[in-house]
């Protein structure tokens, strides 16, 4: 999402200097060299740069959970022993684990260790040791078992460090009462300074493509003060989507690759792989694929959240719009749109998604993906009309076929019973939405398998879209008359917001889903200010929106790490 048009930068090659640039250690590394030359204030300072870029926590289960960070050390080192301790309470009195590891410089000094042992639905704090030095305290916490009331968890997607501050993350951060946060996708961005935003200098200033691009540009995102913050805070889980690599990839390449001049493509994707998985706090789930991590999180018998993998593994290449609606190239569903061989998912994902949709015992099933399940239209029409015209090939309106296959799983059949209370959560477009889905929305007779707009009736899911941490909507639409405008052309959508910044709260019980979409008043520049802009629910039963309402906040939360 998101294409800038200006014109690359030329790239240079990386350096030892660019190494310590990346690590914040250039001033640190002299200090070393000499240290009893240093005041004991200098030496302090010094210390305290092992742990710059904070720790993170990750990919929780109902018995252990990733813990993660970095160590810059004060001059490169073949090997670095690091030491943790989880505890839980907040002065790490109350020690539970202990364990030790090492790092080096084929991991780019980061350290991920899955801390094995721990009881189901407990907050623990942890602290990691290093080269005489301590980390800040994490806050963590691992998945229920059995039995399970409520899930409270804010979602976010798309934070561009070159187009502002990351305000929402540390207002994530202050909620004591989240059980964790869903990232999905466009955890950061692979352009080079001033091609996608300028609000702030990209490191490397050039487009990333090697290996130790990748490294540098998670380096600097880890330094933000705001994703120190969130991280600390809660546990992450986390996809990706195409600019941890490139925009707009799939299987075999990206709109944003070009062979001549930046290489093989394979190449370029492990790479950014490796470092993904050298920087984020997650579990790989296949080591011999590295580039397909879909997995699902059991949150006791209320909620299975299945992460879905829809850009390297299997996705087939997007194919561009070439009729002219009010709001861009748009396309119909015919030939080779209509091919069911092209895919998102490919045929194993697909099999595991049908089979967790169809098996899992919890009460809600949350799909945690990157690009929009809802069809969204320039031009409206229903199916027996030829459908209207497509406004994003680059979505699940791309992949119509597929799509039609997962709502086959959730409508049921002959020897598979309905899926019920199935909730799709959705980043990637640098807006908000809440929408009903249905494969013929602008059929108003549900006998032949339209939708009722009025009533919700012939709705088989729903759908809740984020907007950015930073990235751009249409930042013009600040009276609502774009977002209008595509309401009366997709009456299954219920709200939309296409300017605004900022993240979902979901507040999930045995009752009903409820989004909240929270927004920051600016990423021009740090800020504390938030407010509540919407709410939407969907009951269980129902599978469809209504209006709802703020939820309160859980009493009494586990402490925050200090």
């Amino acid at each position: 999402m998101g294409r800038p048009s200006q014109v690359k930068p030329l790239r240079t090659g990386s350096t030892r200097r660019e190494f310590f640039k990346r690590s914040g250690a250039s001033t640190v590394a002299m200090a070393a060299a000499t240290p009893m030359l240093l005041p004991l204030a200098a030496q302090a300072a010094a210390v305290v740069q092992i742990f710059q870029h904070g720790v993170a926590s990750g990919d929780p289960l109902s018995d252990r959970v990733i813990l993660w960070t970095r160590v810059t050390p004060p001059s490169l080192k073949p090997a670095v022993p690091v030491s943790y301790v989880v505890a839980t309470d907040a002065a790490l009195t109350n020690v539970v684990l202990r364990g030790s590891s090492k790092t080096n410089p084929g991991r780019d000094y980061t350290v991920k260790v899955d801390a094995i042992g721990l009881q189901p639905g407990t907050t623990y704090y942890y602290q990691f040791t290093a080269e005489g030095a301590t980390s800040p305290i994490g806050r963590t916490k691992t998945l229920p078992v059995g039995s399970t009331s409520s899930l409270r968890m804010a979602v976010v997607s798309c934070s561009n460090l070159a187009y502002g501050y990351f305000n929402a993350y540390a207002r994530i951060a202050q909620r004591a009462d989240l059980d964790l946060v869903a990232h999905l996708g466009d955890y950061i961005y692979e352009y080079g300074s001033g091609q996608y935003g300028s609000a702030r200098p990209s490191e490397p200033a050039t487009e990333i493509v090697s290996l130790s691009d990748y490294r540098q540009r998670h380096a600097q995102y880890k330094r933000d003060a705001d994703s120190q913050a969130m991280h600390r805070q809660h546990p992450l889980i986390a996809i990706w989507d195409d600019h941890e690599i490139t925009n707009d990839a799939y299987k075999t390449g990206a709109e944003n690759h070009q062979p001549a001049t930046e290489g093989d493509w394979a190449t370029r994707q492990a790479a950014g792989l490796q470092a993904y998985y050298e920087w984020m706090p997650v579990r790989p789930v296949n080591t011999a694929k590295l580039n397909d991590n879909h997995r699902n999180f059991v949150y006791g018998d209320l909620v299975d959240l299945l992460m879905l993998e829809e850009r390297l593994s299997n996705r087939s290449q997007q194919i561009k719009g070439s009729i002219a609606t009010p709001l861009g190239q748009g396309f119909v569903q015919t030939g080779p749109f209509a091919d069911p061989s092209r895919t998102l998912l490919g045929s194993e994902q697909e099999a595991w998604l049908a089979q967790r949709l169809r098996q899992s015992g919890t009460q809600w099933k949350l799909l945690g993906q990157g690009v929009m399940f809802a069809q969204l239209k320039g031009v409206a029409a229903a199916n027996a009309a030829g459908g209207g015209v497509f406004l994003n090939s680059d979505q699940w309106d791309g992949y119509q076929p597929a799509r039609n296959r997962i709502y086959d799983v959730i409508k049921g059949d002959a020897s598979h019973a309905r899926v019920n209370n199935v909730v799709v959560l959705t980043g990637d477009i640098h807006s908000s939405w809440a929408a009903d889905l249905t494969q013929d929305p602008n059929n108003a007779n549900v006998s032949t398998g339209g939708y009722n707009p009025a009533t919700g009736e012939g709705s088989q899911a729903v759908e809740f879209v984020g907007t950015s941490v930073t990235s751009p909507g249409v930042d013009s639409d600040t009276s609502g008359g774009t977002a209008a405008y595509l309401r009366s052309l997709n009456p299954h959508f219920k709200f939309i917001n296409l300017h605004r910044r900022g993240y979902m709260l979901l507040d999930v019980n045995r009752q009903r889903a409820v989004c909240e979409w929270w927004y920051v008043d600016t990423v021009a520049s740090p800020s504390h200010v938030e407010s509540f802009g919407a709410a939407f629910e969907v009951q269980a039963g129902s599978q469809r929106l209504s209006p709802s309402a703020q939820t309160p906040s859980r009493a009494n939360p586990p402490l925050l790490a200090p």
